[in-house]
């Protein structure tokens, strides 16, 4: 796409504002009730939502989908369960019962952790390019795109596991490489379209999607395969992302100069303040990640606004809350022994104060280089997938003998790889535009700020 008015569409036209006044007029603020970029971080969070939708369906139909009442092989006949299980139970429970006809497949333990892993091998790929063709094109094509290639790949989930595994597994991978470009691009378009002091709260609803998303999509998937079979979960989802799609292309557009339903107050908003002060540019459990993610959101803007703590101070802060807190309460449940509802009660904190951390390093690249932020976001994002394609595999191994001891390993490495990253966070984070980042009138403005101080 081709940049607008002469500037490159990771530019803005700078303002010759004075360092000393508000970053944005209050009485020029236009509200946010029924505006454009309101309107996109709506989209955002539904689209998000159907992102998730599709990442985790293969979770809650693996159950209905394997044929768990084949003979086990002899040497598995020595495990015993270390919960004692209650006489009312009936142990085919953890079964969906299906609609007559529907296929099943034998697949191992290993061999569902590899599939559910399959996903974040795709992933992993698209972060960094995803990022960077973002910036450069616009985020709309590569998120709106990202959604409609994995909700079509979706639909084809019923035949790849006709075929086999190995097709099952490479359909997987490639939902992840078209899925991997979602976030970074969103970051991208958020570059072009957040206010600074609305950022975090516009942002973080965008985002939260993914939590919603999640949070309806598991109970709703197990639903849908009682009723419909697992195969159905697939369509549905699948056509759940196309039709999502004709709305985004129709709606969304990569800048505010160039939407069409925009009102001139708005754009004119948008546009100067993201000028020359871009140094500040920059299922229960899902539920209450993504309500902690939002209120955290409009903590952090209330924070920084009224310049009670400095931006690196506020990114720290979520971070350190969203990281170590849940960190904690993963080592309890690990702990838990056989009450199942203590478990699940501590992981659903655990998730849900996790959502916190939405307003501290998520937003970070957009702080401390907004013009790089989706290619940023990509490096980030890479990394933090690894463990989406190692968890499955590893916890398979660690809890192959059913025991609490494994499951507790699981939560000690999960917890220490979260305290590990908020205190490295802590300590070497910061919230300020780095200068390498900077176009030459920023770095000259920069310089003047500090002759004068």
């Amino acid at each position: 796409m081709p940049p607008h008015d002469g500037h490159s569409i990771n530019s803005f036209p700078a303002d010759e504002n004075d360092d000393t006044k508000p970053l944005v007029e209050n009485d020029a603020v236009p509200p946010q009730c029924c505006s454009a970029r309101l309107n996109l971080a709506v989209m955002m969070f539904f689209g998000f939502a159907v992102v998730y939708g599709l990442r985790v369906n293969l979770s809650v139909a693996m159950v209905a989908m394997v044929n768990s009442t084949d003979p086990l092989p002899a040497w598995n006949h020595t495990v015993r369960p270390e919960c004692p299980v209650s006489p009312h139970e009936n142990t085919t429970s953890q079964t969906l019962i299906q609609p007559d006809g529907t296929p099943q497949y034998i697949w191992g333990s290993e061999t569902q952790g590899w599939l559910l892993g399959a996903f974040f091998f795709g992933y992993l790929f698209t972060q960094i390019p995803g990022g960077y063709l973002s910036g450069h094109y616009g985020g709309s094509i590569f998120l709106g795109g990202g959604v409609l290639g994995t909700a079509a790949l979706t639909l084809l989930t019923p035949l790849a596991a006709q075929w086999g595994s190995y097709w099952l597994f490479a359909l997987r991978a490639l939902e992840g490489f078209g899925e991997g470009v979602t976030f970074p691009a969103m970051m991208a378009m958020w570059a072009r379209w957040a206010p600074p002091l609305e950022r975090s709260r516009l942002m973080t609803l965008s985002g939260a999607g993914a939590n919603f998303g999640a949070f309806v999509a598991l109970p709703l998937t197990g639903y849908i395969c009682q009723t419909l079979g697992w195969p159905a979960v697939f369509y549905c989802c699948g056509a759940a992302g196309c039709l999502w799609s004709v709305f985004w292309f129709i709606l969304v557009s990569d800048d505010p100069r160039i939407h069409r339903r925009i009102s001139k107050e708005e754009r004119d908003y948008i546009i100067k303040s993201l000028g020359s002060q871009n140094s500040f540019l920059s299922a229960l459990p899902y539920l209450g990640a993504w309500l902690f993610s939002v209120l955290a959101g409009i903590i952090a803007d209330s924070l920084i606004e009224r310049r009670l703590l400095s931006v690196t101070a506020v990114r720290k802060i979520f971070t350190l809350t969203g990281l170590l807190l849940p960190a904690g309460l993963l080592v309890a449940v690990g702990y838990a022994g056989c009450s199942g509802n203590l478990a699940i009660t501590l992981l659903t904190f655990s998730t849900a104060m996790g959502g916190t951390s939405a307003a501290g390093v998520f937003i970070n690249q957009i702080d401390i280089a907004p013009r790089y932020a989706g290619v940023l976001l990509g490096i980030t994002n890479t990394f933090g997938t690894i463990p989406g394609v190692v968890a499955p595999i590893v916890t398979g191994y660690l809890t192959e003998d059913h025991s609490l001891a494994g499951w507790r390993k699981v939560f000690w490495v999960s917890a220490g790889i979260g305290a590990s990253g908020a205190l490295i966070y802590t300590a070497m984070g910061s919230g300020e535009m780095q200068e390498w980042a900077m176009t030459e009138e920023e770095r000259e403005e920069a310089e003047t700020r500090k002759g004068r101080a």
